[in-house]
This record gives structure tokens, C-alpha cells and sequence, in this order.
């Protein structure tokens, strides 16, 4: 049985999918995203233990109020897809158990457990950090390719999907970027929704505590109304809340 590493645990989670949810969010991430609000999550250190048994056993104490708002449980991190077997045998206690399950991943993993993880997931919230191999690079300090095997597993498995891409002053905020992100929105298998996110600096003070200095110190918070009315010009087929 495999053991996952817990960093938190949110109850009555409303923006993480649909209706109300349980929000697990796993230690562990790959990723340095500079627009990361969760620094805290990038180390398995300090984190909660935890069996897939006993997760799941708290997780229906909810099932009331996942079943009444068309609700159910996020898998978030961190990433989740770096604690592959926890994972994996979490969701499949869940569906066992009528929950209706989520994970919010940037598609960056084990690609040996795709397959059984998504046989076990409703939906997947798929955060796009970038859609050119340069910047993805240099927004997250990974390569873009290591995103395929999952895109090529979502295909496979059909499993539909949510996309968020977090839109930043003078990075992703351009028509340019936002006409090429719904380009490239298009390749991938399974869109039902697409989310823009915009930037905030609520994780910041998380930087100084940490000792971690601030990647975007000088970027100013997204303005909401110019996100809704990027997601209005290039999605309004697929439009999301914001």
C-alpha cells in the first residue's frame, strides 16, 4: 500500500471544479513556476502521512454536500501525478465510494501510471504555464515535451478536460499570446472549459518566510476585468468563471 504525502486539506473548496469540493493538496512539485502561490507545496518535507484508506474515509464524511451542489474531491499540489501509486489507488477508493474525483495538474509526472490514474478520474483541470517551449522553459525551468505522454494519455482515456492558464502582466496578457494560446487550446483532446486565471501576489509573503526571493517582484497583480474580457474575445465557446 502506498502512503501519500498530504500538505493540506481543504473542506468546501468552490473554484477547484465543480460544486463543492474537497481539496487535497499533495507535496511535491517539479515545477518552479515563477507565478507559483505555493512555494511551500515544491518540498516533501514536513508534509502529513497519510494511507489512501484513511483519506478516503474523511473524504466521504462530505459526500452530502458534494452530492447536493454536483461536487466531489481535487487532487491538487504540489503536482499530483509525483505520488503516482497514492494517487492512483486514492481515486479508485473514491469512484468505489459514488465520489466524483478531480485532479488539477500540470501534466508532469510518472507516464508508466497514466493510464490507471485517469481510468479513476472525471476530470482533469490541466494548468497550460506556457505553449512555446522557450518560455515554457523559462516560466517554469522544465521542458514542455515532459507534458506529452499526459496530453497523449487524456487523449487515449478521453477524459474530459478543464484548462486554466494564469494570465500576467507583460508576460501572458498580450492578444498575441492569448490568440495563440487558444490555437493552441485547440490541439489538445477533450476541452470542455477553458479558465484564465488572473496573476495575484497572495503567495508572496509565503517567499519571504521561506527566505525565497520573489520571481516577479516587480509585476503588479492582473486586472480581473481585463482577463474576463480576454476569456470573452478568445473564449467565449468555452467560457469559465473568473
Amino acid at each position: 500500500m502506498a502512503f501519500g504525502l498530504i500538505h493540506s486539506f481543504e473542506s468546501m473548496g468552490l473554484v477547484d471544479g465543480p460544486g463543492i469540493r474537497s481539496v487535497v493538496f499533495l507535496q511535491g512539485c517539479k515545477l518552479r513556476c515563477k507565478f507559483c502561490h505555493n512555494p511551500d507545496t515544491w518540498s516533501v518535507c514536513g508534509a502529513n502521512k497519510t494511507s489512501p484508506e484513511e483519506l478516503v474515509k474523511k473524504l466521504t464524511r462530505f459526500k452530502p454536500y458534494y452530492e447536493k451542489s454536483g461536487g466531489g474531491v481535487t487532487f491538487s499540489g504540489g503536482e499530483p501525478l509525483l505520488q503516482p501509486e497514492f494517487l492512483s489507488q486514492t481515486l479508485k477508493l473514491c469512484k468505489q465510494n459514488g465520489l466524483h474525483t478531480c485532479i488539477d495538474t500540470a501534466g508532469v509526472g510518472n507516464a508508466e501510471y497514466y493510464t490507471d490514474i485517469l481510468e479513476n478520474t472525471d476530470l482533469v483541470l490541466f494548468d497550460v504555464k506556457h505553449y512555446l517551449a522557450d518560455n515554457y522553459l523559462a516560466l517554469t525551468g522544465s521542458d514542455i515535451s515532459e507534458t506529452k505522454p499526459f496530453i497523449d494519455a487524456l487523449a487515449k482515456s478521453g477524459t474530459p478536460i478543464w484548462v486554466r492558464h494564469v494570465v500576467v502582466p507583460n508576460i501572458t496578457d498580450s492578444d498575441e499570446h492569448i490568440k495563440g494560446l487558444r490555437e493552441y487550446v485547440d490541439t489538445l483532446p477533450n476541452v470542455q472549459k477553458v479558465e484564465l486565471l488572473p496573476y495575484h501576489l497572495l503567495g508572496k509573503n509565503k517567499y519571504q518566510t521561506m527566505g525565497i526571493k520573489y520571481p516577479l517582484e516587480d509585476i503588479p497583480a492582473m486586472d480581473k476585468q481585463t482577463c474576463i474580457k480576454l476569456q470573452n474575445k478568445y473564449f467565449n465557446d468555452l467560457g469559465g468563471n473568473l
